[in-house]
């Protein structure tokens, strides 16, 4: 997810609690996810689509809190 911001991402896992629990959850939804589709976990349809949405979420804020770092980073 975002490898343009890679070293970015590095710094605020470590620098930001928040930034790292919204990225940790993605991480952790994303793996559900893909686990439920394959069928290794059950799920339906409506709780898949449920959870892509929250992946979603939590992608376009961390994509705003990305943005604001770099802004700060050049002023």
């Amino acid at each position: 997810m975002f490898p343009e911001y890679r070293d970015l991402i590095h710094t605020l896992k470590i620098e930001d609690a928040h930034f790292s629990r919204l990225f940790e959850k993605h991480n952790e939804l994303d793996h559900q996810i893909k686990r439920m589709e394959s069928g290794e976990e059950p799920a339906s349809h409506e709780t898949i689509e449920t959870l892509k949405k929250q992946k979603l979420h939590l992608k376009d804020e961390i994509y705003l809190m990305l943005k604001k770092a770099e802004a700060e980073k050049s002023a």
